[in-house]
């Protein structure tokens, strides 16, 4: 047996050219019955296995997964969200013999899709913040390829883990709480958004919503706004820790207690989360297995039921322990 056999010593065995032993051995293209028969005799006496990048190469199925993120902001690739869906893609892939490629979408993607969709090195997409016009207009070449992360595709129970911390504080006696939502063109907006209003209106309470981007800058400018617009506000949930670290900073900057004056909650249960004082109270999110999931889904593994719980978790940003 050859110590790392490539296909040049497969051929040489064999009797045949490389390019023989490669339709052979690939399944594409004519060979004849006695070159079959060495090249595979040949391919079992050196353990020859071929590589997965020069399968996926000899089928013309794509060699790399694109993570496409669709975002208003020029640096959302730097956002953690980002980081930790794209190690985890990268991590699934390999094994497969599949390249990741990050690419940055803006709101109108259409000729970028496009140009994906003509792309032979592409094998799969997974495209994540869509919404339903994007999802409607996705060119025909990338449709049972595509693997979405949001609403309607792999994706965290954000109602229940929105929704459960807002109960949480309305038991506790909170009576005016604000929501700072997702933006409004995202479609994983909608779910927290329908658990806060639902919430409000059975308590037969206010709504009070502003929309953010998922960034510290925007929760500091959130808080503010809150508290302009509504006076006496005595809880601020939101949905991402990103943002509610943004409301601790601004409203401890302008000497309102928390959680004594104004409770703050969070959503992913990020590592800051635990080291920030007083301690967010957010709800977890698994961003790893949210996206293995959308890059089965775009490769054609079967799946069932993408949507992956989320749970509470209680610190004194609320005022519970620890």
């Amino acid at each position: 047996m050859t110590a790392n056999p490539a296909l040049a010593d497969v051929a040489r065995r064999a009797g045949v050219s490389t390019a023989t032993a490669s339709r052979v051995l690939s399944g594409r293209g004519p060979s004849s019955p006695a070159s079959r028969d060495a090249v595979r005799q040949a391919a079992i006496d050196l353990g020859y296995v071929p590589h997965p990048v020069a399968r996926r190469l000899a089928r013309q199925s794509g060699t790399r997964i694109v993570f496409a993120v669709r975002d208003e902001r020029a640096d959302i690739l730097r956002d953690p969200f980002v980081s930790r869906a794209a190690a985890a893609m990268a991590a699934a892939t390999e094994p497969e013999g599949l390249g990741m490629a990050l690419l940055r979408l803006p709101l109108h993607a259409t000729a970028e899709l496009e140009r994906l969709a003509a792309d032979r090195s592409v094998a799969a997409l997974v495209l994540a913040g869509h919404d339903r016009d994007l999802m409607r207009g996705l060119p025909a070449g990338l449709r049972g390829r595509t693997g979405m992360i949001g609403a309607g595709g792999s994706d965290v129970d954000s109602a229940a883990g929105v929704g459960a911390l807002l109960q949480h504080l309305h038991r506790t006696g909170r009576r005016r709480i604000a929501l700072v939502a997702g933006p409004r063109w995202l479609a994983a907006s909608r779910a927290p958004l329908a658990a806060y209003t639902r919430l409000m209106r059975e308590a037969g309470l206010p709504a009070r919503v502003v929309h953010g981007d998922f960034t510290t800058v925007r929760g500091r400018a959130a808080a503010r706004e809150i508290r302009r617009r509504w006076p006496g506000t005595d809880a601020i949930a939101t949905v991402s820790d990103a943002m509610a670290l943004g409301v601790l900073q601004a409203l401890t900057a302008d000497g309102v207690r928390v959680p004594d004056d104004v409770a703050v909650t969070g959503f992913d249960d990020s590592p800051l989360a635990d080291v920030v004082h007083p301690g967010l109270t957010s709800a977890t999110h698994p961003v790893e297995l949210i996206a293995i999931s959308a890059v089965q889904a775009a490769l054609g593994v079967p799946a069932t039921g993408r949507l992956f719980p989320s749970r509470p978790v209680l610190r004194r940003s609320c005022g519970s322990s620890p």
